[in-house]
């Protein structure tokens, strides 16, 4: 199972949603410092997109120091991927355009909003386990 997804019907470029999921995945813990990410090529194949798609947004991220790579090891979640949410009011801002972003999709694939926090209670259960 990939670390992050995709949705081809979204009208937002892959490379954004890609990008976007990965910073929300390191923002909310899931993906912690020190993680190691897939090589490019297999988080191309596991989401069915091109393999420079996946190169362009590990690079914008190493960029911003949010990963890092390691010539002939690979890529790993940089101690400054964390250093994005520092401020309360910008994790903050982010943590609600990610909600919108979750909410609209559910209601286009056609839950309510009680039965994705119903889902969303289930895996924070599972995960505490």
């Amino acid at each position: 199972m990939a670390i992050v997804s995709i949705d081809p019907r979204d009208a937002t470029p892959i490379y954004a949603q890609l990008e976007r999921a990965l910073r929300a995945a390191i923002a909310t813990g899931r993906l912690q410092p020190g993680d190691q990410l897939p090589t490019v090529r297999q988080l191309a194949v596991e989401l069915k997109v091109n393999a420079n798609t996946v190169a362009r947004v590990y690079a914008e991220l190493e960029r911003a120091d949010v990963i890092e790579t390691r010539r002939g090891v690979g890529s790993f979640v940089g101690a400054g991927g964390r250093a994005e949410a520092r401020s309360a009011g910008e994790k903050a801002k982010r943590l609600r355009a990610f909600a919108t972003h979750m909410l609209s999709e559910a209601e286009r694939s056609g839950f309510t909003v009680d039965e994705v926090l119903a889902e969303l209670g289930e895996h924070r259960d599972e995960a505490s386990h």
